[in-house]
């Protein structure tokens, strides 16, 4: 079984990490997004908004899961028995952040880390950027899911 995990803090999931969800279905049997808990950072939506967004978004799709963790993410690999980490690529500062990471976790344990770019229609979407359209007021539903909205 080709069982991955997608790590992050989706502070709030986007457009562009949709796109690399929804592509990496073919190439996987199950894909766990697995939300990181970080006690030293401050984040604009809860765990649980930010679980229920992610739930929403894909309540369709049997294959994908939502979970939450603390912790180094090799340990949660083996904790559920994934073979595999997902990662998204926007940009070459990306692949060199990433690609030391990789590298790390492939030295520590067995697990692959497999990249897919983002698409060209979504490739200048972050997280952060989406935040500060948030807290400005801004237009910022054409960038992430229609289960993502400020109350």
């Amino acid at each position: 079984m080709r069982k991955a995990i997608f790590p992050g803090s989706f502070d709030p999931i986007t457009l562009g990490h949709e796109d690399i969800i929804k592509r990496s279905i073919s190439l996987f049997d199950e894909i766990v997004i697995a939300i990181g808990i970080n006690a030293e950072k401050k984040y604009m939506f809860s765990l649980e908004e930010r679980k229920q967004f992610i739930e929403e978004t894909f309540k369709n799709e049997p294959k994908v899961s939502v979970i939450t963790y603390e912790g180094l993410t090799i340990d949660l690999c083996h904790k559920i028995n994934a073979n595999f980490i997902l990662r998204g690529l926007r940009n070459p500062a990306d692949f060199e952040f990433e690609k030391a990471i990789a590298h790390t976790n492939r030295r520590l344990s067995k697990i692959e880390t497999v990249f897919l770019l983002t698409a060209a229609k979504t490739s200048y979407i972050s997280s952060s950027i989406v935040r500060d359209v948030i807290r400005n007021n801004g237009q910022y539903e054409m960038l992430v899911p229609d289960a993502v909205r400020v109350k």
